[in-house]
Order: structure tokens, then sequence, then C-alpha cells
């Protein structure tokens, strides 16, 4: 099982059973120090320092009882933001209509970047529409996504607050 698999099936039940959404993790293995980064979220409030500093500690201690990573590291728990990550089919599912960034790690119509508004998806394909195009891309060959919300519009909806 590789790491990030590893890692996702120790931590998930972990972060859900303290009353958290999963959200997703990021792993990144570099030599010197790799670096997990856990997402985590409560849809009706949101997440506070204090809420990653309570996943943090309990993450910390099982981590270190488990112990996957047999080297350094560093653990990061965050909100997912405004740019929030999606890691998953159901995840782009639940934000139709929005506007998504998407790196896949194998090019599609001879391109990886795109971005554009997510018109559908399931477990496995997620169709977004690029300036007018539609593009199916597969979940389990992205390498990144994330929600790309328009900060302009954000911005000034807030000035009109």
């Amino acid at each position: 099982m590789a790491v990030p698999d590893k890692l996702e099936s120790l931590l998930a039940p972990l972060v859900e059973d303290l009353g958290y959404e999963y959200v997703g993790i990021e792993y990144q293995p570099n030599p010197k120090n790799r670096l997990i980064r856990l997402y985590i979220d409560r849809p009706e409030v949101g997440i506070s320092v204090d809420d990653c500093e309570r996943v943090s500690h309990e993450v910390s201690a099982l981590l270190d009882v488990e112990d996957p990573i047999s080297s350094q590291y560093t653990l990061e728990v965050s909100s997912p933001g405004i740019e929030r990550p999606l890691f998953t089919g159901a995840h782009f599912a639940r934000f139709v209509g929005e506007e998504a960034r998407v790196i896949m790690a194998v090019p599609v119509e001879s391109r990886r970047k795109f971005k554009g508004r997510i018109v559908s998806a399931d477990d496995e394909r997620v169709i977004l529409e690029v300036d007018g195009e539609r593009h199916e891309l597969i979940v389990a060959d992205m390498q990144r996504a994330s929600l790309a919300p328009d900060m302009d519009a954000l911005l000034a909806a807030g000035r009109n607050q």
C-alpha cells in the first residue's frame, strides 16, 4: 500500500470519529523532510485554529504509535479554505456549477491544465466546461484539483454587504 493510501486509511476514521469531515490528504515525500497536509472541515460552522490543534494532537499521537513514515515529517492540519482541494468525484459533484482548476498527471487532449465550470461528476469522471468546450477528465489521473473562485467577484460582494 502506498504511503498516501496508508495515511488515509489511518487518518480518515480518526478525523471522522473526532466529529470532523475528512476532506483529504496531501503527502509530499521530500527526502529531507516529508510533509503530510491533512484537510478537515465542518461545513456548517467551519474550522478554527483550535479545531486544527485538536486534530493535530490526536493525529500526531496515532502516527507515533502506527509509525507509517519511518523518517522525519511535518504535519499540517488545515481547513480546505476558499480554494478547496478536490480529491474525489464526490467532491466535484458537491460543487457542480462552480469553477475548478485541475492539473492532470497524464495529458488529456495534449494538455495537463484545465480551468472551468464543473458540469457533472461521478466517482470516476468529471466533465469540465472550459471556454465553451466540455472535457472529460478521469479522477484517478488528476495530480491536483481545487475550486477556483472568482476572487474579484467575492471581494466585490464583500464590499457590498
